[in-house]
């Protein structure tokens, strides 16, 4: 359940020109949730082939959605739920879901003393980060998931509760065992690596994605905001 709050929201301004009728607006919010969005779908879909497919049925399903949407959560945070929903509905369609076990991850010292360009150094980099997101990947679910959303999304303990329907405690609980489980100082021996990126021209295709697919208002599956809205069972959290 998500539960109330008495932040003010930093969506909240933009939200309400949208349903003003400034429909254009909305890619400001796509652009500022994709990486978020990204990282969490990622988390849960454990693989890369339909995120980008689960991220635009949630922005979507929230476009519709919005003349219900009152301000009970954070609006970051009820989207949130809604990719989590639609993700979960992803692997239940899909028969995907899977019981996860840690496994060992081997490293190995580099063999030659030759210095390497910064070409070579960014292919290293990235090779690192290829790793970090399969020991991730290792996590049982719950676990892995809650540390994407609080460590690289840096997601307070309270609204990763709330996307999760799970209590605080149970939050902090589950990351502490997500941090044993990954040995941290792997990820403070390489602060410069960016996991489960979601930038550059990927940030623009999806925001151009989603965009086209809401100024195709003739669709019955696309209304904007202030028209009645079609319903999709299962997307949408309660208590928004």
């Amino acid at each position: 359940m998500i539960r109330y709050t008495t932040t003010v929201d930093p969506d909240a301004a933009i939200l309400e020109r949208i349903r003003d009728g400034q429909t254009g607006l909305y890619e400001v919010l796509i652009k500022r949730y994709n990486q978020r969005l990204y990282r969490v779908a990622r988390a849960i879909l454990h693989d890369d082939t339909s995120v980008e497919d689960v991220m635009q049925e949630a922005y979507l399903k929230a476009f519709t959605a919005l003349p219900r949407f009152q301000g009970k959560a954070l609006f970051s945070t009820w989207l949130t739920r809604i990719l989590i929903n639609c993700a979960l509905a992803h692997l239940r369609a899909t028969a995907r879901r899977q019981e996860v076990t840690l496994a060992a991850v081997e490293t190995g010292a580099p063999t030659e003393e030759a210095p390497i360009d910064r070409g070579e150094m960014r292919l290293v980099q990235e090779q690192i980060g290829r790793l970090i997101e399969k020991t991730i990947d290792t996590l049982p679910a719950k676990y892995r998931v809650v540390f994407v959303m609080r460590e690289l999304e840096d997601m307070s303990v309270a609204e990763t509760a709330a996307s999760l329907g799970i209590s605080p405690v149970n939050a902090k609980v589950r990351l502490h065992r997500a941090k044993r489980l990954l040995r941290e100082e792997l990820r403070r021996q390489m602060p410069e690596i960016s996991l489960y990126s979601f930038l550059g021209e990927r940030c623009v295709r999806m925001t151009r994605r989603v965009m086209e697919a809401i100024m195709r208002a003739s669709s019955p599956s696309v209304r904007l905001p202030g028209r009645k809205p079609v319903e999709h069972r299962g997307a949408y959290p309660p208590g928004a």
